[in-house]
């Protein structure tokens, strides 16, 4: 079994920054890839981006590519989503999961925290 725990979400104005956090623990060695989720309130959960456990590969959504990135921290067993310029329309729940393959589909991970909130004021 894998645990994850998110933090970093809160209330920030257009245009700032915050940084995710994704604390997994457990059966780390079965991790392959870390992904980043997110779904807003009424829509579908959606990708956001992923990394692999060795840090050595990552793929940004392309709503998000040149505002996020996402790093790794095998050491403290710690993914991160940075988001800066953050908009209006990424207020959502972020959610992290873990899974083998680097899929964009969320059934394809399965190991999921609770979710952090990151609500964005216009």
């Amino acid at each position: 079994q894998v645990q994850l725990v998110e933090s970093g979400g809160g209330l920030v104005q257009a245009g700032g920054s915050l940084r995710l956090s994704c604390v997994a623990s457990g059966r780390t060695i079965s991790i392959s890839f870390i992904g980043w989720f997110r779904q807003a309130p009424g829509k579908e959960r959606e990708f956001v981006a992923r990394i692999s456990w060795s840090g050595s590969t990552s793929y940004l959504a392309d709503s998000i590519r040149g505002r996020f990135t996402i790093s790794g921290d095998n050491a403290k067993n710690t993914v991160y989503l940075q988001m800066n310029g953050l908009k209006p329309e990424d207020t959502a729940v972020y959610y992290c999961a873990a899974g083998y393959s680097g899929s964009v589909y969320d059934r394809l991970y399965r190991y999921w925290g609770q979710g952090t909130q990151v609500t964005v004021s216009s």
